[in-house]
C-alpha cells in the first residue's frame, strides 16, 4: 500500500490544504500544519504484520507522506535501539528505566528521522535547494541528506557552534553560513536567504513533514513495550518536533485500534540559561515569551523561541506532565553519569533528560515501579570537551 496521505490541516485554525503543493506555515494565522492521512482506510493494516518488515522510519509508508517510494531519501535512520538503563535505574531506585538510543543514527542524532521525511517530500514536490538554521544536528542531517539527493543545501547556523558540526558541513558539501547569535538570529538570516534565492526553508515546524520522520518514534516506543507505552518520557526541548511528533503518533495509533487512550506523562526539559517553555508552563501561558540571553552548553535545547510552542505545551499538559528546568552542572554531570554507567556516550541534551529524572524521583513525581524512558538525542562524540570542562554557569 502507498501512503494514505490525505491532506495539510493548520493545528490552530483548522485550515485544510493541498497536500501535494509545497506549503510552510499556514497562511492564515502561521500555524503549524500536520500531515492527515486517511486512517479509516489504515484501518487494514495490522500491527504484528507491520512489526515483520525492516526497522527504520519507512517501516509504515503509508504513515509517511512520500507518495512514490522512489523519491525516498534514507541512510538508515530510525529503528535506534531502547536500551535497559539497569545500573542507572538501581541507583534511582528505579525498575524500569531505558534510555532510547537516538545517537546511533545517520550523522549521530535523532535530527537525521525528521530531514530524512522532510527532504524526501520536498524532493518529490520538486523542490530543488534548501536552507535551515540550526544549532548544530540538524544542519548536518539536512547537509547528509542533501548529499544523498543531489540538492542544494545552505546552513546557517551561530558562529560558536562546536567545530565538529561545522566539519559535517563541509565533509557533505553545504554551504554553511555563520552569523552572530543564537539560532533565532540564524533563523532570521536562513529566511532572508529563501526569501532572495527562492530555497525551502526547512525549519523546524515551518513545515509539515520533519515532525512526520519524527513521530516514527512514538511509533517505535508502542512496538518495542507490546503497543502499550511507557509511564514517563522525558525529552530535551529546544523546537519540540520529537514531543510534538510522538503525540501526534499516540493519536494516529488510537485511532487505528493499535493503541489504548493511555498516554504517557511527557516531560520537557530545558537548561535554566534558555528555558521559554519552561516559564510560559509556569505560568499557564499557551505561548511561550522568547528568552533573551539565552545561555547552554546543551546546543540542541539553546532554543529562545519554538514555532510550536503551543503544541509542546498543550502535550506537556494534556498527558498531566510537566516542564521543568535544570542546571548547567546537573547537564555536565548527568551526561557523564550515562556514559560512565550505561556504556551510551551522552550528549548534554540526554543529560539534561537524567538530571531531570532525579528532580522528579526526588519530589515523588516519579514512583519506583513506572517505566521511564530518556531520549538520549545525540552521540557525544561531537562535543570536543569532556562535559565537566565545558559546562559553564547560565547567564543571570
Amino acid at each position: 500500500m502507498t501512503s494514505l496521505l490525505s491532506h495539510l490541516e493548520c493545528t490552530r485554525c483548522g485550515l485544510v490544504l493541498d497536500a501535494d503543493e509545497l506549503h510552510g506555515l499556514c497562511p492564515n494565522d502561521d500555524g503549524v500544519l500536520y500531515a492527515r492521512y486517511d486512517l479509516a482506510r489504515a484501518t487494514t493494516l495490522d500491527r504484528a504484520e507491520v512489526g515483520t518488515r525492516p526497522p527504520g522510519i519507512w517501516r509504515i509508508p503509508e504513515l509517511m507522506p512520500v507518495r512514490d517510494l522512489a523519491n525516498v531519501m534514507t541512510l538508515g535512520e530510525g529503528g535506534t535501539p531502547l536500551l535497559l538503563a539497569p545500573r542507572l535505574g538501581e541507583m534511582l531506585g528505579l525498575r524500569a528505566l531505558y534510555v532510547k538510543e537516538e545517537g546511533l543514527n545517520p550523522t549521530g542524532s535523532f535530527k537525521a528521522r525528521g530531514i530524512s521525511a522532510a527532504i524526501s517530500r520536498a524532493r518529490e514536490l520538486g523542490v530543488t535547494a534548501l536552507t535551515i538554521p540550526t544549532a548544530g544536528n540538524a544542519g548536518s542531517a539536512l547537509a547528509a541528506y542533501g548529499a544523498r539527493a543531489g540538492l542544494r543545501v545552505d546552513v546557517f547556523l551561530p558562529a560558536d557552534t562546536p567545530a565538529l558540526f561545522k566539519k559535517e558541513l563541509r565533509a557533505f558539501g553545504a554551504g554553511m553560513h555563520e552569523v552572530d547569535g543564537l539560532i533565532d538570529a540564524a533563523g532570521a538570516a536562513a529566511r532572508a536567504y529563501a526569501a532572495e534565492t527562492g530555497a525551502f526553508d526547512v525549519s523546524t515546524l515551518k513545515e509539515p513533514y520533519r515532525c512526520e520522520g519524527k513521530k516514527t518514534m512514538g511509533y517505535e516506543l508502542a512496538e518495542a513495550f507490546g503497543w502499550t507505552l511507557p509511564d514517563v518520557i522525558i525529552y530535551p526541548t529546544g523546537g519540540g518536533t520529537g514531543i510534538v511528533g510522538m503525540w501526534k503518533a499516540f493519536e494516529e495509533m488510537e485511532t487505528l485500534g493499535w493503541i489504548g487512550p493511555q498516554r504517557p506523562r511527557m516531560i520537557a526539559v530545558q537548561s535554566e540559561g534558555c528555558a521559554p517553555i519552561v516559564r510560559a508552563y509556569e505560568d499557564g501561558a499557551e505561548r511561550a515569551v522568547p528568552w533573551e540571553n539565552a545561555a547552554t552548553y546543551a546546543s540542541g535545547i539553546r532554543v529562545p523561541a519554538a514555532v510550536g510552542d503551543y503544541l509542546i505545551l498543550r502535550a506537556v499538559r494534556e498527558s498531566g506532565g510537566r516542564a521543568l528546568a535544570v542546571s548547567e552542572a546537573e547537564i555536565a554531570a548527568n551526561a557523564n553519569r550515562i556514559s560512565r554507567t550505561e556504556g551510551i556516550f551522552a550528549c548534554p541534551e540526554g543529560g539534561a533528560t537524567l538530571a531531570a529524572l532525579v528532580k522528579l524521583r526526588d519530589a515523588g513525581e516519579v514512583r519506583p515501579e513506572e517505566r521511564v524512558v530518556l531520549f538520549n538525542c545525540g552521540t557525544g562524540l561531537k562535543y570536543p570537551l569532556p562535559l565537566p570542562t565545558r559546562a559553564r554557569r547560565p547567564r543571570q
